[in-house]
């Protein structure tokens, strides 16, 4: 299959593409296109064979659901029972980088829900996203535009290196501005929230608009043997390059130290913050921003982590980062690519 690219980062040929793109998706096809927090793969989410297709072009277990992307946040009423819950969230973060799982409708194929009765709905703020499922009439079922198990994309090259000649169009517009996948909640019977993925949307910005927010364990640890999972995606291998990924936890002092030695032992690929690029080799430094830099680090990490797979090294280094604001869901990202691999640094 011959894959077109795109450019829609113009405004002049931006309507033209995206009819084009929208008269895909209405035509069962799939196409990647860009959202707030990353890439999209996406195809008509009322179609039970373009969910296949989706699961085909990434090598996605057909029981890890889809997300469905809608126009405008009222419009999750023709596709799930949603809740006084979901009306309160939808006011403070719609359109925006928030995924809610909902009871669904029969509307909604079971092959998008990977089976489950409940659907992920979310309102996507990016422009073209927007303009793109309004056009295409449709709500839009997308995870992300990568292979299964590789690092999200967050550019249309990264999306080009993993499924050119998989999918009919690439929509290339430019970098995406969050650089994590969306938050996603679960509202629960009593009206309270389970946080099943962090992401933009944070921890401390929910319980402002519901008080009650729970984190699941999964978030920030590794699944016990035989454990049953909140949500069939985390159980999944995510965001991991080929070359094993080792986070550091340590002084920063102590960690630096530890960097400097073992450059001077093998090729070993570092994303480090700014702050440390003046004492290290530079070989094989890819920068994530500065220290506390979260919202910069956020953007970087999974383009860092894409183009150190991309070097001769032998092993990545990074820092374990914090579990507060944003920083959890960078936490929960790289304890993933990680394998919950982490070296402590005394």
């Amino acid at each position: 299959m011959n894959t077109e690219i795109i450019s829609i980062t113009d405004k002049n040929p931006q309507e033209s593409a995206l009819a084009r793109a929208a008269r895909i998706i209405q035509s069962g096809e799939l196409i990647a296109f860009p959202t707030e927090t990353v890439y999209g793969l996406g195809g008509n989410g009322l179609d039970a064979e373009a969910a296949h297709k989706i699961y085909a072009a990434k090598g996605r277990p057909s029981d890890n659901p889809l997300i469905l992307h809608i126009a405008f946040p009222t419009d999750a009423e023709k596709y799930a029972e949603v809740s006084p819950v979901y009306t309160l969230l939808a006011k403070a973060f719609m359109p925006g980088p928030l995924t809610v799982i909902l009871p669904k409708k029969a509307i909604v194929p079971r092959s998008v829900t990977g089976g489950l009765d409940t659907v992920a709905i979310r309102c996507p703020s990016h422009p073209v996203a927007h303009r793109l499922i309004e056009l295409a009439g449709v709500p839009i079922a997308a995870p992300s535009a990568n292979l299964s198990g590789k690092p999200s994309p967050t550019e249309a090259s990264h999306v080009i290196r993993d499924l050119s000649g998989r999918i009919p169009m690439i929509l290339d517009g430019g970098s995406c501005e969050i650089g994590l996948e969306s938050t996603i909640v679960k509202i629960e019977a009593d009206g309270s929230l389970t946080l099943l993925r962090p992401g933009g949307i944070t921890y401390d910005a929910l319980c402002m608009v519901v008080p009650k927010v729970k984190v699941a364990d999964a978030v920030t640890k590794q699944l016990a043997e035989n454990e049953r999972p909140l949500s069939p995606g985390m159980k999944y291998r995510h965001y991991a390059p080929t070359a094993p990924v080792v986070l550091l936890d340590g002084a920063p002092e102590k960690v630096l130290s530890f960097l400097q030695d073992e450059q001077k032992k093998r090729a070993c690929a570092i994303l480090c913050y700014m702050e440390e690029l003046d004492f290290l080799t530079p070989r094989l430094l890819f920068p994530v921003g500065g220290r506390n830099d979260l919202k910069a680090q956020a953007q970087s990490l999974f383009r860092c982590l894409r183009e150190a797979d991309l070097s001769e090294a032998e092993i990545i280094y990074a820092h374990l980062p914090v579990q507060t604001g944003m920083g959890l869901a960078l936490y929960n990202r790289m304890i993933r690519a990680a394998a919950h691999t982490v070296q402590q640094i005394s």
